[in-house]
Parts: structure tokens; sequence; C-alpha cells
């Protein structure tokens, strides 16, 4: 960065929009607005209005360091720790995945359902497996406030990031955070109305193809599902069964390369039915539902 002329708010922010851009950065302005208002200490709309204002040296610095990090792959929610996710900022780091777009929809097709049950019920009873950050228990405590959330998650790294954005976000009383592998910390007794999980679903073959930033920073364990990526699902499905109420759904979020092969295993056996796929915002098949039938039904058709 040439020093011929003041360094502005917009000066440095148009410059390295295009260094990001030819780094490949798919929203280079977007992410140079972010991490400017990082290195400042302030909102990002905040930028809008300091345009003409000069940065000093120190806050340059701070941002070249964070520019630099940017463009060596690491991703902008790690070097920021937030993502805005269901219009919250959720706490992240290398432990957790970053929450993606997609999984909004998921989260609110859950929403959705809580809010079809009539008001004078018991409490909603979710289970979301798998929880990383915390964002799908957090999102769903926030708009469903009769719900009653248990989060599992095989680390527990990932549960102390979840713990704190619960907290954050004023919801950790009705958020209870277990450890351990899918529905396995659970008393035999548990049931729930609702499972909800984004579960690793990436073939072994998807990941080799991810970009770098991916491959090289986030969680692998929470992106691989097996082999054909298939492999986590086939676990979780009938263990769900185990664990749902008469009625209640199962809901997952999937790739659309895997959909026939998920369909199969919730086809398989006589534990669930009304079984979907429903497209996200981006109209790809992203989201399997079913609803657990009735245990009666279930053992008179397996006598």
């Amino acid at each position: 960065m040439a020093e011929t002329e003041s360094w502005t708010v917009g000066r440095l922010l148009t410059w390295t929009a295009d260094y990001l851009k030819r780094q490949g950065a798919e929203t280079p302005r977007l992410e140079a607005e972010i991490l400017l208002a990082t290195a400042r200490g302030c909102q990002r709309i905040e930028l809008y209005t300091a345009f003409n204002e000069p940065v000093d040296e120190t806050v340059r610095a701070l941002f070249r360091d964070l520019v630099k990090r940017r463009s060596a792959g690491e991703p902008v929610a790690y070097l920021v720790g937030f993502r805005e996710f269901y219009s919250l900022n959720f706490e992240v780091n290398s432990d957790v995945l970053i929450p993606r777009p997609e999984t909004e929809d998921l989260v609110m097709r859950v929403v959705d359902l809580c809010r079809q049950q009539a008001d004078d019920r018991p409490p909603i009873r979710i289970a979301d497996v798998g929880t990383g950050s915390g964002a799908i228990a957090v999102c769903v405590a926030r708009h469903v406030p009769r719900s009653r959330i248990t989060a599992i998650d095989i680390s527990p790294a990932a549960l102390e990031v979840a713990g704190r954005n619960a907290v954050r976000h004023q919801v950790a009383d009705r958020i209870e955070l277990l450890c351990g592998d899918l529905l396995a910390p659970l008393a035999s007794e548990a049931r729930f109305d609702y499972i909800v999980s984004n579960p690793p679903y990436v073939s072994r073959n998807e990941w080799e193809a991810l970009k770098p930033d991916i491959r090289q920073h986030e969680p692998r364990e929470a992106l691989v599902g097996g082999e054909t990526g298939v492999e986590i699902i086939e676990r979780l499905v009938p263990q769900a069964a185990d664990h749902l109420v008469d009625g209640g759904w199962l809901l997952v979020e999937i790739s659309p390369m895997i959909v026939d092969a998920v369909k199969s295993v919730f086809q398989a056996g006589s534990c669930f039915e009304a079984i979907s796929v429903l497209n996200d915002s981006a109209q790809q098949p992203r989201i399997a539902q079913a609803r657990r039938v009735s245990r009666q039904v279930t053992l008179k058709d397996s006598v």
C-alpha cells in the first residue's frame, strides 16, 4: 500500500476489496468491510459514515494482518471470531463448523412445526444432534419460548462454544448440553417431539474437492460423513426412532448429492412415515424429514 496519500476508510476498503478479489475471494467487498470493522472495533454499518476518515497506523497494522491471514485462506468468521446466523451473532472458532445460510432453512422448518402446536401443550422437547456452535439450538430456543432443548456434540470444545452462545443469547436456562456420539448420551427413556441435526454428510471424494480454506481450517469431523457421506445418517435414523414420541419428527440437513440414499435410510424398517425432502432457499434439496409412526403400529407390522 503506497503512502502517497492518506489512507482513509474508503480508500482502504477499495484497495482491499480489489486485492481480495484477485486472491479469489467470493465476496471481497463484504470481507474487506468485516475485517476493517473488526480492526477499528466498530460495527460494519459505521464504516459507511466514515469513508473520509483517516485510519491510524495501529489500526492499519491490525487490518493488514487480518487481510494477510485471509488471503492465505483463513476463513473470515474465524478471523473475527463470529458469524451471523438467523440474524444473530454466534461465536465461532476452529473447534466448530462455520454456520451456513442453508442451515437457516432447517431452523425455519423446525420453528414452523413447533408453532403449529397448541399453546396449552407441555414444553416442546427438542434434541439438536451435532450442535457445534449451538446455532440451531439457540435460534430455535429464541423463537420457540416453550421449547426445552438438549444439544449434543461429540466434541467437548464445541460444547464450550455452544454454551457461551447460549449464554450470550439468554437461552442457557432452556438448553442442556451433553457430550457424546449422536444420541448415545441420552437415557433410554428420553423422548423428544423433534430431533434435528446438521450431521457430517460430505463424502471422502467431496472432501478432497472442497476449497482449501474449508479443508485446512474447519473441523473435518464436522463435515465428513464417511466414504459415501451417508454413514452417520444411517446410524442416526434408528437411534432417533428410539427417542422420538409417536408422531414426533426427525429433520436432517443433507447434501443434494445423497438425496436418494438418505430416503432409502428413512424407508428402511417401519418406524417412519411422511418421508420427504424439502428444498432450501437456493432450491436445492436440503432437508430430509420424517414422522415417527405409532409404536403400536410398528409392533403390529413386525408381527
